[in-house]
């Protein structure tokens, strides 16, 4: 690309007009960035119509209706008895239906009566309730009846958030589309201009068949898409490869592994003693190990990895184990540290809570070389933080950490080993192309003596019931995870649970109930859980959201409840389920599901009624619906693309892996990888 083009995309979206900061920065949390390119990258969900009714005698109740109204009389809000009464605009259609066109909005009442004065047809577009009289409450627009050619017949509409309308999408692309051939006027390379028309024609649907995956111009973005994160493959692994980053192996100082053996409460499974030959053969050779540990929940990755620690250990090098949450890390800490007392390897902790002296002297103990296993959080790459000897580096559930953030701990050493863990299995037809700078390993084993876990469905309308025979299993000392899908209730969610509403009612049959869900503080959020996971707390049930999908361990959590299942994708619920059966004791997933659900969702649950391995179930969720939607927000751990669908572009991920290879690393390539953020940055 062109210095001016790359120019362009990186502009801050605060300097596009009508935009500015404030609005930026709420962009971010939805584009999940705020420069041009993160808004171009941010595709339409589908078209909506703007095709011109004569009436609204052929519209239902939540319809998006465009129909010409004939204004008749105003009548103004303000504040009567104590309550807020809208300005209403009473209006008829061609065939005199009467419709109230409703604003709340006190400060700009004159504004809207100016612009339906009595006695003039008007264009009005906007939601069409049908409940005692049709009503349209504030329109999305209203113009005079000559400006009709002007209305375009299709709305292409966004994935939004909080304070973010359809208007402020359509806005932000026209501007961006209108300054768009000043900007890169210079682009000479055709790939890139037809990368441009391309993202236009995206935006600018015609209908929803130009959004679907099969699509020429959605099929040519998904290409584009991919090609960029082969390239980055084929780089990594070259890398990888070249002369400048051999090392000489590390010899072998001292003899651990036989220790590990007999600290090892359990016997390790064949496909954990598989994964370790792996391992410890990739830590054998003169280049850095990239490789990744799949294993199903409770498959014992955790154990897989402190093997591998200590086979650093051996050398007397150090290992960073680098997990996503405070309590994923204090829960590893305190399930490898007395395994380490015992072999005399000194393990530590290191999170965001550290301060002060305790702080330094963790630090200080990192830096002598004396620490050769410290688990954490992000606190780990922090820049005040130094090895000795960073020789491995560990990174569980590594879909959660960019690949800035795994070069910056990376870089703590030179070239270690990298070796990620993730409970997200992947189907076998896409490991290669999704994870293709890496190598494998798969633990398909669950640890000896773990029961299957029994898993069955149930109607929300027999919840008293099942209320009752959990009340049981606590008699009998079992704890219990209860699991809804929003954290407030809302009126358009058809009756989804509220997670306070449930804590409330779980309230009045059981002693001590705990809360966790997002918005809450974290260190309140982690006080509560880690007061369930204590065995001796009198906690007998958290109700949470998802935030406990991944990482909170608690042996005795025999039953979890899963609400409104019909909302979560399978490889969510596969994940939930996850949070019991990690003891001996037999145990339960009971999925709740609403008197709405569709048959695709009976089905979701029938498939985890039948089967507990995690690769099926995530076969089955990618012929089912793809990369899966929880709630309207990506539930997968895996790449999140922009415009690839999962199963209709599986012979492009074949073609692009294959171009990748048997092609130079040309500018193309590096201008694509710049766009889709492989580890490029895109002003650089």
């Amino acid at each position: 690309m062109k210095p001016s083009t790359k120019d362009f995309l990186s502009t801050d979206l605060q300097f596009i007009k009508g935009v500015g900061p404030v609005l930026a920065t709420r962009l971010m949390d939805v584009l999940g960035g705020r420069r041009v390119i993160d808004f171009l990258l941010h595709r339409p969900s589908y078209v909506r119509s703007r095709d011109i009714a004569n009436d609204i005698s052929s519209a239902t109740g939540g319809d998006t209706i465009t129909v010409p109204l004939l204004i008749k009389s105003h009548k103004k809000g303000g504040f009567f008895r104590g309550r807020r009464h809208p300005t209403q605009i009473i209006c008829d259609d061609k065939m005199g239906n009467r419709v109230l066109v409703q604003f709340f909005n006190s400060n700009y009442l004159d504004y809207w009566l100016n612009k339906m004065p009595v006695g003039q047809w008007r264009l009005v577009s906007g939601r069409l309730e049908k409940a005692s009289r049709p009503t349209i409450n504030h329109p999305e627009f209203i113009e005079e009846m000559h400006n009709a050619s002007k209305i375009p017949h299709a709305q292409a509409i966004y994935p939004s958030g909080e304070g973010l309308t359809q208007k402020v999408f359509t806005n932000i692309r026209d501007q961006i589309f209108a300054v768009m051939p000043e900007r890169i006027a210079d682009e000479t390379d055709e790939r890139i201009l037809e990368f441009f028309d391309a993202l236009r024609h995206i935006h600018y649907p015609e209908s929803d068949a130009d959004l679907a995956p099969n699509s020429t111009y959605m099929a040519k973005l998904a290409y584009c898409e991919l090609y960029a994160h082969q390239c980055a493959i084929v780089i990594s692994r070259r890398n990888r490869m070249d002369e400048r980053n051999r090392r000489t192996p590390r010899p072998q100082k001292y003899d651990l592994m036989s220790r590990f053996e007999s600290v090892l409460p359990f016997e390790m499974t064949g496909a954990q003693r598989r994964t370790c030959a792996e391992i410890f053969a990739d830590m054998r050779k003169d280049i850095p190990m990239m490789r990744l540990v799949q294993g199903d929940v409770g498959s014992g990755k955790t154990i897989v990895a402190l093997a591998a620690a200590v086979y650093m250990a051996q050398s007397g090098a150090q290992t960073a184990f680098l997990a996503p949450t405070d309590t994923l890390a204090q829960q590893h800490y305190a399930k490898i540290k007395p395994m380490c007392d015992k072999m005399g390897i000194v393990c530590e902790v290191l999170t965001g809570r550290d301060k002060g002296r305790t702080r330094n002297e963790k630090l200080i103990s990192l830096r002598s070389g004396r620490t050769r296993i410290v688990i954490g959080t992000h606190a780990l790459f922090s820049a005040d933080v130094e090895y000795k000897d960073l020789g491995l580096v560990i990174i569980d559930e590594q879909h959660r950490f960019g690949v800035s953030q795994r070069e910056q701990l990376r870089a703590k050493g030179r070239n270690p080993d990298l070796l990620s863990l993730s409970a997200t299995p992947i189907p076998r037809t896409l490991s290669m192309t999704v994870y293709g700078d890496m190598d494998v390993s798969i633990i398909n084993e669950k640890p000896a003596g773990r029961k299957p876990i029994k898993t069955s469905k149930l109607p929300v309308g027999r919840i008293s019931e099942l209320v009752a025979r959990i009340s049981v299993q606590i008699a009998a000392g079992a704890k219990v995870f209860w699991v809804c899908p929003l954290v407030e209730e809302s009126e358009n969610d058809g009756g989804t649970t509220a997670v306070e509403e449930r804590h409330k009612f779980l309230s009045e049959y059981f002693k001590n109930v705990g809360l966790v869900h997002g918005q809450m503080d974290k260190l309140s959020r982690d006080k509560v859980m880690s007061d369930f996971a204590d065995n001796d707390s009198d906690m007998q049930i958290l109700v949470a959201t998802t935030v406990i999908e991944v990482g909170i361990d608690v042996p005795r959590a025999t039953i979890i409840v899963i609400e409104n299942a019909e909302c979560f994708g399978l490889a969510a619920l596969h994940q939930l389920r996850g949070r019991v059966g990690r003891g001996d004791a037999q145990s339960y997933c009971v999925l709740l599901f609403g008197a709405r659900i569709r048959e695709e969702g009976l089905q979701r649950l029938d498939i985890l009624c039948e089967t507990e391995d995690g690769f099926e179930i995530a076969e089955q969720d990618l012929m089912m619906r793809g990369v899966g939607e929880l709630l309207g927000t990506r539930q997968s751990g895996w790449l999140r693309y922009n415009f690839v669908d999962y199963r209709a572009h599986r012979d492009l991920f074949k073609l692009a892996s294959r171009a990748a290879r048997d092609n130079d690393i040309d500018d193309w390539s590096n201008d694509l990888m710049a766009i889709f953020d492989c580890g490029v940055v895109l002003g650089a």
